[in-house]
């Protein structure tokens, strides 16, 4: 078994507490499933959102998904003119049996145009 890191990313349409927790929960539940994960294979999740979003922490999305016992941290974006905004991304870190290359990162809708080279 090895240590890995997936990445992903989505956009919110609005800065409401409510559809963050909502569009957290889409990308968490994406990397779990794509990358046939379960709550006791992770080992923790770094989450940042750009400037614009304040409404909530988007590590509450997590809690709401049952992963309650995983060490998670919230950190904000660099504030770079023209970057996208409302954005969240993730760097979950894992125990897998899937090599390196087999990992499936997750850029959900819009996003995808962030990292085209890792985005599936």
């Amino acid at each position: 078994m090895a240590v890995r890191a997936v990445r992903g990313a989505v956009q919110l349409d609005r800065d409401e507490a409510g559809h963050m927790d909502e569009r957290v929960g889409e990308l968490l539940t994406a990397v779990l499933e794509r990358n046939e994960l379960v709550a006791d294979d992770l080992i923790s999740i770094w989450f940042t959102a750009t400037p614009d979003l304040h409404s909530d922490f988007p590590a509450a999305a997590a809690r709401g998904l049952g992963i309650v016992d995983v060490p998670l941290i919230c950190a904000q974006e660099l504030d770079i003119a023209g970057a996208m905004p409302r954005v969240v991304r993730i760097l979950v870190h894992v125990e897998t049996y899937l090599a390196r290359a087999e990992i499936s990162h997750v850029y959900l809708g819009a996003t995808a145009t962030l990292r085209k080279d890792i985005a599936q």
